[in-house]
């Protein structure tokens, strides 16, 4: 939303009166309180018949600053998100000439005395972050007739008709220096850096072509070392360098306005401590991480084609480890009921025992909503667990199923009625659950504990995917739990996994999904999917196989689509050379990331203790090169593999490889660092290895959920420090096996620790086996 006409008036209709001075500081011990009136007061006369701010400065988490502002605090209790790694109040304050300081680890923050109105951020060798400048904190109203417009609109929109709701808002800005860019802000499919952008964070169902998100998070991280965190889960309006070209401001409707400042110095330094506070990405299964393949949205599908399905797949050498039952597993108008339809599954367990005897999980789709054709409707109306309207009624719509209600998650008994439903799906035999739908939420409604409505709309996703996951982990333990979420915001990265949502089935909507998935990489999320050749549509075949060699590079790969199956072969016909049908590819792909699982494996757990991403962008990775800042079609899995998908058609790619010694994984070749602009064959993408990397394989290639420490492969590429180390952990039992690298006048010695049976090469030289778990090799 912007407020302001240019640089010196306010648009019509708004209100806007700033903070203009610290008038009095109130040193706290582990907090400063600062009374910030929207005058300066010269006389006493000045103190009467205006707005006076209160700003209040702590520290919830060792190198995090809080900044609450309120205007009036009488009402009820502004909501936040949940904050698990909120350590109490840690900050130390201080004061000199100028003012008062807080100090959290590497972090301080300083508040300056008087005229104007200022607050300070600055790392621990005091070089400036980011500052609140005499324009920074902000009481605005709007009147009815506001010329303010506001995203997204219509009836579970911000607002009906794309105008601002009438009211009080509270608004920061930090600013932004010369060449600072933003990332983040949740799941958002346009360019990777936000500068110039402005950014509506409210759940939307709107596919990934436009500015609306299914993800919305209010978090962002910039290239100069620390991020911010607006601590409020309902609308949250970003102007990011749009209203005011060298700041970023927010603002939020009501008399709260709390935001929290994360020190780096490093980006991932900032996800680190994000995610220590907002919480982090549980383990994953092994199996998980196997190619999943989908009956499809509205293809026609039973028993018979899902076996003919797997049956296919098995026949032509493609691994497959999940099968998935889309919406129609159910009967029509009856979603969802957790009913198998019986015209086309009358033997619902029985035929989960028969994917579970071939090796495979099973996962099935749910929705919130009951359909008023359900049977559960009426159980669920009667014992008062749908949202209502205001007037008593149920809340219902037939936009999607007829009629249909929302579960009210914020009852327990009615999330414990769900959920039992949900447990009983998964006594029948059901592994995982896509979680789908979540964003399209009403206001206008009066949620069971009292929330506010504009809050939940953003919230709800998380209470429901948290209702689902909690069950899958007390039914399948911890660690063997996965929902296949769409919708989340901030904190939703504790339940994994989330997939990008429906896209379409083109090289641009590839690039796309892309870009989401990046930029939500750099909001928190760890684990994330997407549709492999697109939802929307049906694609030809040199997207799909293009879009198979990303898709399985990516942490979780699922061939679903809407309209029309996603199996392999649907995509080949007689003229299809062999060696490069999309039979071929899948299989090729699908083998390639079998034999990377123990590296796949060791980047998920890097996911869940460190809270950095699986799929990390460059900027992440690489944040003192310059040449990477908005570099949005290629991606690191974990530290040491660099991924450019091909994009276009004819398999050209143009992609950048930073400073330092590359080893292309499939053909050894080695480069130094550069732009490369090729040209790929189906059974090829540019996939390199990076200097001094340590990479732990294996060359079994059938199945995800083995034991790895058994007989690894261990590579060592050139380069890095004399000491390296790498490790390998059983997926079933948990036991690891590190390797330790040793370098010394040409000698390379890797050593197992415990001792165990394992290969070592150098590079893509010959395999050396070990003795009494030594192997030794020389250059």
């Amino acid at each position: 939303m912007k407020f302001t006409d240019g640089f010196w008036q306010a648009r019509p209709g708004v209100e806007r009166l700033l903070a203009r001075e610290a008038y009095a500081i109130d040193d706290r011990g582990d907090a400063l309180r600062v009374l910030a009136p929207t005058k300066v007061i010269g006389r006493r006369g000045d103190t009467l018949n205006r707005p006076a701010l209160t700003v209040t400065l702590d520290s919830p988490l060792e190198g995090v600053v809080r900044v609450r502002v309120e205007n009036h605090r009488g009402g009820a209790p502004a909501p936040g998100f949940g904050l698990p790694g909120s350590r109490g109040s840690v900050g130390v304050t201080g004061s000199d000439a100028d003012g008062a300081t807080l100090t959290s680890g590497p972090l301080t923050a300083h508040v300056r005395q008087g005229a104007p109105f200022g607050i300070a951020f600055t790392a621990e060798d005091g070089a400036p972050l980011t500052r609140t400048g005499p324009d920074g904190v902000a009481r605005v109203r709007l009147g009815a007739d506001a010329a303010v417009a506001v995203e997204p609109v219509g009836e579970t929109g911000v607002s009906p008709d794309g105008r601002a709701p009438a009211g009080t808002y509270l608004v920061g800005r930090l600013g932004l220096g010369v060449g600072e860019l933003v990332y983040g802000l949740g799941e958002r499919f346009g360019p990777l850096t936000k500068n110039g952008q402005s950014v509506d964070t409210w759940n939307a169902d709107g596919g990934t072509a436009s500015e609306q998100a299914y993800k919305n998070v209010p978090f962002y991280l910039t290239n100069r070392g620390y991020g911010v965190l607006v601590n409020h889960p309902g609308h949250v309006s970003f102007e990011v360098g749009s209203e005011s070209v060298g700041q970023v401001q927010f603002a939020v409707r009501g008399e709260v306005l709390e935001y929290l400042v994360v020190a780096g110095p490093t980006p991932a330094d900032v996800l680190r401590r994000y995610t220590a506070l907002t919480g982090r990405p549980p383990v994953v299964p092994a199996w998980s991480y196997g190619l999943w393949l989908s009956t499809s949205f509205t293809t026609d599908y039973d028993e018979k084609t899902v076996t003919s399905f797997v049956d296919g797949m098995a026949e032509r050498g493609i691994p497959l480890s999940v099968f998935h039952f889309d919406c129609f597993w159910m009967r029509e108008f009856q979603w969802t009921d957790f009913e198998w339809d019986p015209r086309v599954f009358p033997d619902p367990e029985g035929m989960l025992a028969r994917l579970h005897d071939r090796g495979l999980r099973v996962s099935a789709w749910v929705n919130p909503y009951i359909g008023q054709a359900s049977p559960l409707f009426d159980e669920a109306r009667e014992a008062g667990y749908l949202v209502r309207r205001p007037d008593g009624s149920v809340w219902q719509w037939d936009m999607w199923q007829a009629g249909m209600g929302l579960v009210d998650f914020t009852n327990p008994a009615a999330t414990a009625w769900y959920q039992g439903y949900v447990r009983r799906l998964l006594r029948q035999g059901v592994d995982a659950v896509k979680t789908d739908f979540g964003e399209r939420i009403p206001t206008d409604v009066v949620w069971h504990d009292g929330s506010d409505p504009e809050a939940m709309h953003n919230l709800y996703a998380h209470l429901y995917n948290r209702a689902v996951f909690d069950v899958l982990e007390s039914e399948r333990g911890t660690g063997e739990a996965v929902v296949f979420a769409r919708s989340g915001t901030a904190g939703g990265q504790t339940m994994p996994v989330h997939w990008g949502g429906d896209n379409s089935s083109s090289f641009e909507s590839m690039a796309e999904t892309l870009r989401g998935g990046l930029s939500l990489s750099l909001s928190g999320y760890g684990f994330w999917s997407h549709d492999i050749g697109g939802f929307e549509g049906m694609p030809d075949r040199e997207v799909f196989v293009r879009w198979l060699a990303f898709g399985l590079l990516s942490s979780h790969s699922r061939l679903h689509g809407s309209s029309s199956y996603r199996v392999p072969w649907a995509f080949d016909d007689d003229g299809t050379p062999e060696g490069e049908s999309a039979v071929a590819v899948a299989a090729f792909f699908t083998r390639l990331k079998m034999r990377l699982m123990p590296y796949l494996l060791h980047v998920g757990r890097t996911v869940h203790e460190q809270g950095l991403p699986f799929t990390r962008p460059m900027v992440l990775a690489f944040p003192d090169d310059p040449a990477v800042e908005h570099l949005d079609r290629q991606y690191l899995i974990g530290d040491d593999l660099l991924v450019a998908p091909v994009l276009q058609p004819g398999g050209r790619v143009r992609y950048y490889l930073p400073e330092g010694r590359w080893t292309h994984l499939l053909t050894g070749e080695e480069a130094t660092g550069g732009w490369r602009d090729e040209v790929h064959d189906v059974l090829s993408v540019p996939l390199w290895v990076r200097e001094g990397a340590v990479l732990v394989t294996t060359d079994r290639d059938d199945r995800p959920d083995h034991d790895h420490t058994v007989d690894p492969l261990v590579t060592v590429y050139p380069g890095g420090p004399a000491r390296r180390t790498a490790a390998v952990t059983d997926p079933a039992s948990g036991a690891r096996v590190t390797f330790e690298v040793v370098e010394a006048g040409g000698a390379v010695t890797v050593t197992a620790t415990p001792a165990t049976a394992f290969r070592a090469r150098l590079g893509h030289g010959a395999e050396v086996a070990s003795v009494d778990g030594v192997a030794r090799l020389t250059r």
